[in-house]
């Protein structure tokens, strides 16, 4: 039976404290949010390339993840960026952009996959999360599916793998046949400059594969966060119109047997915990009215 697991991406933030955690200090927070959800985005480990060393994460946090959740929570991992990177970050319009050697690189996957040995019972997905890719980045969806697709033909497949990329022109049909081909699951990524998801839901619908990551960002991450001021324990910029047209494209899939994650950022609203309690509130609501 398909299950649907509504999570945060990340969980260590100070001013839940009141809505998920009982204090600011001196709790384990992702114990004590696991009480509260099944699942959640690990998205620190991302951040791992420093020139041309990339870092993986230690067994001893790996570990420490495992042991401070209960046997049936779920773990969405974003790959780390030092093999989805194509180039390092730019550090100005007029520098020149420097490869990266560890693009797509399958061993650094395979080391990355060991890290994750402790808490191989609990990896819900891994995603493999794309930039924007420019010309001078990537030349053509064409080539960004050969080497991806030469990469996923080499990598271990013990976990489900999404795929999100961030250039609107690649969401057609031939992405969506290279996904079913590779099995593939894609991530549905709401904000940065990418169609709603219920626009690519209901031209493409038809054309995924499970496990679907559904991720909740929002178009403004700047703006999110002066309102904010790092305080994530308010609704700032409702998004009430996104969120109604969720639980049907939840349901979708549910009917389906395909197995659905909602991440949910802080920027998207400005509180994740408060736009879950919104989701459960609309999932029951609809629930109730097709009963």
């Amino acid at each position: 039976m398909a299950s649907l697991r509504i999570g945060t991406c990340s969980w260590k933030y100070d001013s839940w404290a009141g809505i998920i955690y009982s204090a600011k200090s001196g709790i384990n927070y992702l114990e004590e949010y696991s009480k509260h959800y099944n699942t959640v985005e690990i998205d620190q480990w991302f951040w791992s390339l420093f020139n041309d060393a990339a870092k993986l994460p230690d067994e001893r946090t790996v570990k420490e993840y495992n042991d401070s959740v209960p046997d049936d929570f779920k773990f969405t991992i974003k790959v780390p960026n030092s093999i989805t990177l194509t180039h390092h970050y730019s550090k100005g319009k007029d520098k020149s952009l420097g490869e990266n050697i560890h693009f797509l690189e399958p061993e650094l996957f395979h080391s990355f996959i060991k890290t994750l040995q402790p808490m191989s019972g609990k990896v819900g997905a891994l995603l493999l999360q794309f930039e924007y890719l420019n010309k001078q980045k990537m030349s053509s969806q064409a080539e960004f599916i050969d080497r991806t697709a030469a990469f996923l033909e080499t990598v271990d497949n013990s976990y489900p793998i999404g795929l999100e990329i961030r250039n609107p022109n690649y969401l057609n049909r031939t992405y969506f046949e290279f996904l079913n081909e590779k099995n593939v699951s894609p991530v549905l990524l709401e904000g940065y400059y990418m169609p709603p998801i219920k626009d690519v839901f209901s031209r493409f619908k038809e054309h995924m594969t499970g496990p679907i990551v559904i991720r909740l960002h929002g178009p403004d991450r700047k703006k999110v966060e002066q309102i904010t001021g790092g305080d994530w324990s308010k609704i700032v910029l409702p998004k009430d119109d996104t969120l109604g047209r969720l639980p049907s494209i939840i349901q979708f899939f549910i009917d389906r047997e395909v197995d659905v994650y909602v991440n949910v950022n802080n920027h998207f609203e400005g509180s994740a915990p408060l736009t879950i309690e919104k989701i459960l509130r609309l999932i029951g609501s609809e629930s109730r009215e097709s009963s």
